[in-house]
């Protein structure tokens, strides 16, 4: 008896923070399960899944937002004006036609939460689960991001066309097209690695927040750098490849490379060399540079 009653005043006191958090629950559940949807079933579009390392980063961010609960509750109640600006915004934008508006009105929904019931110090403490949300929320970006990549498509076409010739194979490099047995691979924005590089920054976000290692300017400077170079690395070999298995008509390996669960083989493999990264810059980049006021996380 006495459990319940202490049960029912800890719903009495906390009755505004669980009817905030049904109203959210109702407004954004149907919203992440489409995102989630997509992402597994790869049944949107290809900018959309730009955003599929959101699989692991949304759980993740309600894990730290979990774990810093009672700093939270140890926050004074306290109100920032701009956090009632943020929810009327993200009102607007869930309620809008646009969905790259309704997609980002969560973060901001969340942040302008944050400041209404805790202001700067409860932005401050869930900044870094914001962050990860907002990161995997989807929209057009990438869209717009495209066309300023050349550069690397014609890099990366070059480098499979260097390779190609020095395994005897006739091959002919114009731009972002490859020809191999009178079949034409195009090295595409997504097929450039576009994708990968996302979801290899995220990840090694993750990486340094989880290792405690965000705070250190040298391993956070080496694992982004990191992340880069094995990205693009990685990408080359897999356009090397896919251009072999085309030109030669390998269909079935082509399509399990390109488009089935060999895909998944390879970027399960570029996380763990992130891992390797992250584990290397553990062991021998200890003291050598942190942000300044830089506190613990």
């Amino acid at each position: 008896m006495q459990a319940y009653r202490k049960f029912i005043i800890a719903i009495e006191e906390n009755l505004l923070t669980l009817a905030i958090a049904a109203l959210i629950f109702l407004m954004y559940a149907p919203l992440i399960i489409y995102w989630y949807d997509g992402w597994f079933n790869k049944s949107i579009s290809i900018e959309h899944e730009y955003f599929s390392h959101g699989i692991i980063g949304l759980p993740f961010a309600g894990y730290i937002a979990w774990n810093n609960r009672q700093k939270w509750e140890n926050l004074a109640n306290i109100s920032h004006p701009l956090g009632a600006v943020l929810l009327g915004i993200a009102g607007v934008w869930y309620i809008s036609d646009i969905p790259d508006l309704i997609n980002l009105s969560f973060p901001v929904m969340l942040t302008g939460i944050c400041l209404w019931f805790k202001g700067i110090p409860g932005f401050k403490l869930m900044s870094m689960p914001l962050l990860f949300i907002l990161l995997a929320s989807p929209n057009h970006i990438p869209y717009l991001i495209e066309p300023y990549i050349l550069p690397l498509q014609k890099f990366i076409a070059g480098v499979a066309g260097f390779i190609l010739i020095q395994l005897h194979m006739n091959v002919t490099i114009e731009e972002i097209y490859l020809y191999v047995g009178g079949r034409i691979v195009e090295v595409a924005p997504h097929c450039a690695g576009l994708k990968m590089l996302f979801t290899s920054l995220y990840v090694s976000l993750m990486l340094l927040y989880w290792n405690r290692a965000i705070k250190s300017l040298a391993k956070t400077t080496f694992l982004l750098i990191s992340a880069v170079l094995i990205s693009i690395g990685a990408n080359i070999l897999r356009n090397s490849l896919l251009t072999i298995l085309y030109g030669t008509g390998q269909n079935e390996a082509f399509y399990w490379l390109h488009d089935g669960w060999g895909g998944d083989i390879y970027s399960t493999c570029i996380l763990g060399l992130l891992i390797i990264a992250m584990n290397w810059a553990d062991n021998h980049l200890n003291n050598l540079g942190n942000f300044p006021n830089e506190s613990e996380t």
